[in-house]
């Protein structure tokens, strides 16, 4: 599945800070929790995470440092400060409304119509009505 541009751009900011609340970390490893974390359906490139990476320290919500790694080359490592740990909670707020209001309209949890026992596109629903 291809997610919308728009979607993943709206999702970028809550999903960066949300990794970094779990702990310090870097560009590439950023990139490889989400993938992660939606199994495997955001892929995000370098292109994407950085420009957002450097706006959220700009805002300081973010700090940086640079640091050894394994192969001896320097990498630059990111964690929340607590302005951004502040803006983590706020986002995680916002993003409850918006989930709770998105529920509210879509017929179910895994997307049947229980009434009719179809999709959202009139197939029959996984399991019956």
């Amino acid at each position: 599945m291809k997610i919308g541009k728009d979607l993943v751009a709206a999702a970028a900011t809550p999903m960066v800070l949300g990794i970094l609340a779990e702990g310090e970390s870097y560009g590439y490893a950023i990139l490889q929790r989400v993938g992660e974390l939606s199994g495997g359906e955001l892929e995000w490139s370098d292109g994407m995470l950085y420009p957002l990476l450097h706006r959220l320290e700009r805002l300081g919500h973010v700090e940086s440092s640079w640091g050894a790694s394994p192969s001896g080359r320097p990498r630059k490592h990111y964690r929340l400060s607590p302005e951004g740990r502040a803006a983590f909670a706020e986002q995680r707020r916002q993003w409850s409304v918006v989930s709770k209001a998105l529920q509210q309209v879509w017929p179910g949890r895994d997307g049947a119509d229980r009434k009719n026992g179809t999709d959202f596109f009139g197939a029959p629903a996984l399991g019956g009505a």
